[in-house]
């Protein structure tokens, strides 16, 4: 069957630096393909294009064969490409009636035709199986019911094209299963859906074919079923899997911390555990088994309600959400990196900018952090590289023991060997790690020890030959 939308050699700059550099994609009728790449590699911008933002220099786009231009959003919806953004691009003061129908009101002579348009939002709504109604508040709903909106709207609009730009990113494993069941009817129906996400388990789980991009190029596609994660992950950063996880080897010493019955109420209760020089720690589990909650009770931003801590006091946290807790996103890099290091930089209550620069250079070097000056805002910056900066910030202050709570999430997967690369150099310096993961290859790859956690409680702990997948879940789940 031929492609339902083609994309050919599409080339695109922005004063001067390359975006895409010639990229060819097919979108076929009842298929899911999943986009992938490298934070970088051209994603958002082949999205744009597609919604009408952003327009190719060069290359060709045919729908249906024809070729055809997309040169504005409402060109895009005409065509019958809809996209559903990870942000939510809802308007939560209407309804949800209002938010399907808000490009075109049905009506005549400038008046709104309130019962067509509540009847024809319920219609929709039913077939895609949501659990609210069309006149329900969208601020009332939840991220994922919000992105359900977003695919109504689509199918409002008679989309043939639908782009999914990572849109499980904040949703729990509850909402990203009904997510993807309504992705499959949408399949089923013969729609042609782009999907994008970083996570290896949804791609083979939800799409039919791959697509990769790598430096704004495509590197390959074609049928899931005739590749692996493995080949996957080659395409996209030029090099095998193996060095996603530069585990060094180390010899564990003496104990840094030393952890007893520590609990805090309605989080978590009778932990207890050692963490020594030269080890990574890992702590597996769920959602809502208490782990971040510990990493704060531990690094001290909460308190603990019974058990203590004794050891090393020089606790260094990289917290799982590193826009709102980890990093100011408006300050520069250089800043940032200076906030746990002005001791140092201003022993007088000044900072000297050329200091802070030169540190702030020192790291982006270490660290390969993508961007032109240490003057650079870090909401300037793509997800893994404000990850490096929330990591800089801490590896400057030379800590003795480092949390990371989920270090590689929502980034991608040449950024995530970046800090693993950092994680195992650090730990065979001498110094101990806490790795809070919910991805079982980081997991199991990076630790020297794994404990498991279920609801607030350790529920298992396992050396390096015993951490299994099928142990480490066994162990987090009530089964």
């Amino acid at each position: 069957m031929s492609p339902l939308l083609t994309l050919t050699d599409v080339r695109k700059s922005f004063g001067g630096v390359r975006a895409l550099a010639g990229v060819d994609l097919e979108l076929h009728r009842g298929s899911i393909t999943a986009l992938l790449g490298e934070n970088g590699a051209g994603k958002s911008t082949l999205v744009k294009i597609l919604s009408g933002v952003h327009q190719p220099d060069s290359g060709s786009i045919y729908l249906e064969g024809a070729r055809t231009r997309v040169p504005t959003p409402v060109a895009a919806r005409d065509l019958g490409i809809g996209v559903v953004h990870q942000e939510c691009l809802v308007f939560d003061h209407l309804t949800v009636a209002e938010n399907l129908f808000v490009n075109a009101h049905p009506g005549r002579l400038g008046l709104v035709d309130w019962k067509t348009l509540n009847t024809r939002a319920a219609a929709v709504l039913h077939e895609l199986g949501a659990d609210f109604g069309a006149d329900t508040a969208v601020a009332s709903l939840s991220i994922a019911q919000k992105h359900v909106v977003q695919i109504a709207r689509a199918l409002v609009n008679e989309s043939r094209v639908l782009i999914l730009d990572e849109p499980t990113a904040s949703l729990s494993k509850r909402e990203c299963a009904e997510l993807f069941r309504i992705a499959r009817q949408l399949r089923d129906q013969g729609c042609a859906l782009l999907f994008i996400t970083h996570r290896f388990e949804e791609i083979f789980e939800l799409a039919d074919r791959y697509a990769v991009f790598r430096d704004g190029a495509s590197v390959g596609a074609g049928p899931l079923a005739e590749t692996s994660r493995d080949e996957l992950i080659r395409l996209m950063v030029g090099r095998p899997v193996e060095q996603l996880f530069p585990k060094q080897d180390s010899t564990p010493g003496e104990t840094l911390l030393q952890v007893e019955g520590l609990g805090r109420a309605g989080e978590f209760e009778d932990v207890s555990f050692t963490l020594r020089r030269g080890e990574i720690l890992g702590i597996y589990g769920l959602v809502g088994a208490g782990r971040s909650e510990l990493a704060q009770v531990l690094f001290g931003a909460e308190r603990a309600h019974t058990g203590h801590v004794t050891g090393h006091a020089d606790i260094a946290l990289v917290p799982e959400d590193r826009q709102g807790q980890g990093s100011i996103l408006p300050f520069s890099i250089a800043a940032n990196i200076a906030l746990t290091n002005l001791a140092a930089l201003a022993p007088r209550g000044w900072i000297r900018a050329r200091q802070e620069n030169e540190l702030a250079r020192q790291w982006m070097e270490k660290l390969s952090i993508k961007a032109q000056e240490p003057t650079q805002p870090v909401q300037s910056l793509s997800g893994g590289n404000q990850q490096k900066v929330v990591l800089a910030k801490w590896l400057a202050r030379k800590p003795a023991v480092l949390i990371l709570d989920e270090p590689t999430k929502g980034i991608d997967v040449g950024a995530k060997a970046a800090v693993h690369a950092v994680t195992s150099e650090f730990a065979a310096a001498g110094n101990g790690v806490i790795l809070i993961s919910s991805e079982l290859p980081e997991v199991i790859a990076m630790s020297d020890r794994v404990l498991v956690m279920r609801r607030g409680r350790l529920r298992g702990e396992f050396t390096r030959v015993e951490a299994t997948s099928e142990n480490l879940l066994r162990a987090a789940s009530d089964a």
